[in-house]
């Protein structure tokens, strides 16, 4: 992560050789000569982390530490110390410093190791921050909404068709966030000051599901003792979202056809016509196109649909996001729970989650990650994910592993035929040459080649 740390070191040539050494990892450097200059650094600029020296002149590092303490931006500390005041910098710690470094630097990796995991824990805490003051939004960070490489074209299209009036149609599996991005679209459009009103189509029994979308006079049904609004009313001016619009029956989809080409509507039992000014955004985990073609869609009510589609990609296609991900969901699990800090997880249990192939997406790893944090004690670690998802990655490694040794059998027993002959083998087994020899150098395999 890009971080400005500020590095306050009475030594000049200590201070030059921790500044070279960050500088050149890509952070933001800047030096303060004594602990007074490094206060007035602190007080009157933003700093993620303090590489501070515990003995300096005019202020020691710890009463800098401890005068920055009630700063609303406060930055994280690792203190610097001689071998022989060890002992307080472990004291240091104790008062919520991160970590300390003994002088002289044992080497360069050890520096950057740990102002690494502390820069991991600064943005563990800022998205614990984050997720609390988005949280009454209603949404997470655009940034996580949107994060993978596989997101970015969503993005641009969300971006796009936001500034218009269009109907959206949203393809993607169950859990890829649909709802999320109808929301963004909503919130990034001139109709954002008006109402967004979801329906899922699949949540309403079929009897209910006109009266939910258009409302019902007194006395339209059994049990009907007082006029409703329905959703299309609620939502005039602005959104009405309809996940999973394709459980929708094909009675109601004619009428729902109506409101998107004349925007009128009557409420169940009324003959009243009702204009409506509404943007529909729909969603659905089938294949649409499909289902038109099974005749269980109206074609004329898809084309209406789709004037702008959009598809979200499951979370096996945006591997690169989990960690961004994880770390989101560990501060929001710790927030909700009251803890001061968000818990971390282990590298084991990060690469098996990176390993796993997500068939309820992200709702699937939100449920993980909050199993996982309430079995933690500060971490999440490989023992506290479910058993099928470490299971499942057992059996992948031993499919592998039988895999390559049968290929191994195949290509050996085949050079063995040619007597070692390459390009024989290569075309018998359907590769070029150069794959052949690939696959030789990757199982390990040396063979002489016969003249």
């Amino acid at each position: 992560m890009t971080a400005t740390i500020l590095i306050v070191e009475d030594d000049a040539v200590f201070r030059e050789l921790l500044s070279t050494i960050l500088d050149a990892a890509g952070y933001t450097v800047a030096t303060a000569s004594d602990g007074g200059e490094g206060l007035r650094r602190i007080q009157h600029e933003r700093f993620d982390l303090v590489l501070c020296d515990l003995k300096m002149p005019i202020r020691s590092g710890l009463e800098l530490f401890r005068m920055t303490r009630d700063e609303p931006s406060a930055p994280l500390f690792i203190f610097i110390t001689a071998f022989g005041r060890i002992e307080e910098a472990v004291a240091a710690i104790k008062e919520g410093a991160f970590d300390f470094l003994s002088k002289p630097l044992k080497d360069p990796a050890s520096l950057l190791a740990t102002v690494g995991r502390a820069l991991e824990q600064v943005e563990l805490e800022r998205m614990s921050v984050s997720f609390r003051e988005t949280e009454q939004a209603g949404l997470p960070p655009e940034e996580l909404i949107f994060a993978g490489q596989a997101m970015y074209p969503v993005k641009k299209l969300v971006t796009d068709v936001a500034k218009t009036t269009a109907t959206v149609l949203l393809h993607g599996e169950s859990g890829t966030g649909k709802e999320l991005i109808a929301r963004m679209i909503h919130l990034a459009s001139p109709r954002k000051s008006a109402p967004f009103i979801p329906l899922n189509c699949a949540a309403i029994p079929e009897n209910l599901l006109e009266s939910e979308l258009f409302g019902h006079e007194r006395g339209a049904f059994t049990g009907a003792v007082q006029a409703r609004r329905g959703k299309f009313e609620l939502a005039q001016g602005g959104t009405v979202f309809l996940d999973e619009i394709g459980e929708m029956p094909q009675l109601l989809q004619a009428k729902l056809l109506r409101v998107l080409q004349e925007r009128t509507f009557e409420r169940l039992g009324g003959s009243l016509q009702i204009k409506v000014d509404v943007r529909v955004i729909a969603a659905s985990n089938r294949d649409l196109g499909r289902e038109v073609a099974e005749k269980r869609f109206r074609e004329d009510l898809f084309y209406r649909l789709n004037v702008f589609p959009i598809t979200l990609p499951p979370l096996r296609e945006r591997l690169d996001a989990i960690p961004q991900l994880v770390r989101h969901f560990c501060a929001r699990f710790s927030a909700a729970a009251g803890a001061r800090r968000p818990i971390g997880i282990s590298p084991e249990a990060m690469s098996l989650l990176q390993k796993h192939i997500w068939p309820g997406n992200v709702r699937e790893l939100q449920n993980i990650i909050e199993r996982g944090s309430i079995l933690s004690r500060g971490e999440i670690t490989a023992a506290g994910l479910p058993p099928e998802l470490q299971l499942q990655y057992q059996n992948v490694e031993a499919r592998d592993g039988i895999l390559k040794h049968r290929e191994k059998e195949s290509i050996m027993n085949t050079l063995q035929k040619f007597k070692g002959n390459r390009r024989q083998t290569a075309d018998t087994l359907g590769i070029s040459l150069r794959t052949l020899q690939y696959r030789l150098k990757d199982l390990g395999l040396l063979v002489k080649e016969e003249s």
